[in-house]
């Protein structure tokens, strides 16, 4: 099992998470229940689990007619050189899907399309420069993929970066923020939508740790600008803003604009890759037993980010959170329609005025 590192005090409070349910301060019937059907990997009302692969939520991929065949549809995957966007990328291709990634270290995006053309040698995949912390890079990206003259059906938000140490993009802005939160090829993907009848999906990938923000601890301007920099509240206030991003735009292309195209918010679960054993010095064996049990797979990983984005299950539903495959419960911040609005008006504010062109 291969491990990279992430933040101690990030792991500390998971694991004492753990503890504390082992010791039955937190224990509860329902969070029992939920232990019990994530250890067993349970389906939902989905037909899908905790231990559910990419490659089996896929397989009825081909039995809608509104949103497939997906041999006719283009997908841009960012962060999809390693892990579970590799996954991702590579399940998508294997169902036909057209795949784009825009990558930063265009070698890694190499190997990644040499490994999936082995295994599926018609697949279609492109590389695309970028570095998502420069907006400069994403427009030229975002020229640079509509010249291409392609439609738009996917995109999946699934690059993240977890800092232990403050950074700044090239623009000034605090690199988790910088990294994990654009929305810029919109209008291709509505305009796809229109034309072909196809239903669009957008896939923020979020995660659990979202829960840990406190609505005091949560300002659009100390994201950018941290002044007590701590990289494991940077990275949770950054998979927040995946889901309020999703849950307004949601809101926007129904109502606003009547537009074909959802967009949703997963939680991948925490893959094996997450948690190293360089901590188990403050961390007993029996907890690492019991972690050992809740760490998914790289292929289970990227389950729940396919079954949104290819599966007709899904169909029409927007300003959703999802976890194992299924629809969950984000927090109650989460879910707050006015903290949704004023983030993505003061995010598309930032953008216009880094790129200076006018607001749409």
């Amino acid at each position: 099992m291969e491990y990279h590192k992430v933040s101690e005090s990030l792991i500390y409070t998971w694991f004492s998470t753990i503890a504390s349910v082992l010791q039955f301060k937190v224990l509860s019937c329902a969070l029992m229940k939920a232990i019990i059907k994530y250890l067993a990997g349970l389906a939902g009302p989905s037909g899908y689990g905790s231990k559910s692969t990419a490659e089996q939520v896929t397989r009825d991929c081909s039995s809608s007619s509104t949103f497939l065949p997906s041999s006719h549809l283009t997908a841009i995957i960012t962060g999809a050189t390693s892990g579970i966007g590799a996954e991702t990328a590579r399940v998508l291709a294997k169902r036909g899907v057209r795949i784009i990634i825009p990558a930063r270290n265009l070698k890694k995006a190499a190997l990644v399309k040499e490994n999936i053309q082995k295994e599926s040698p018609e697949a279609d995949i492109t590389i695309l420069e970028i570095d998502l912390s420069s907006f400069a890079s994403v427009k030229r990206f975002c020229t640079e993929f509509l010249s291409l003259g392609l439609p738009l059906h996917i995109l999946i938000n699934n690059a993240g970066k977890f800092s232990q140490n403050l950074e700044f993009s090239e623009d000034k802005i605090e690199m988790t923020f910088a990294t994990n939160y654009l929305e810029m090829l919109l209008e291709r993907m509505v305009e796809t939508a229109a034309e072909t009848g196809i239903e669009g999906r957008i896939v923020n990938v979020s995660s659990v740790i979202h829960n840990w923000v406190k609505r005091d601890d949560f300002s659009f301007y100390h994201m950018l600008n941290p002044r007590n920099y701590n990289g494991t509240r940077a990275y949770a206030q950054s998979k927040l803003a995946n889901i309020l991003h999703a849950r307004e735009l949601a809101r926007q292309l129904k109502q606003e604009r009547k537009a074909n195209v959802t967009i949703n918010a997963v939680h991948p679960g925490i893959v094996k890759t997450g948690i190293i054993r360089d901590h188990k010095g403050f961390i007993t064996e029996s907890l690492y037993f019991v972690a050992s049990k809740l760490l998914k797979s790289i292929a289970q990983g990227a389950a729940t980010t396919c079954y949104v984005a290819l599966s007709p299950k899904t169909e029409g539903m927007s300003g959703k959170y999802f976890s194992d495959c299924n629809e969950s419960h984000s927090s109650n911040l989460a879910n707050d329609e006015a903290e949704a609005h004023e983030l993505c008006k003061l995010t598309r504010s930032l953008i216009s005025r880094r790129l200076q062109q006018p607001l749409a």
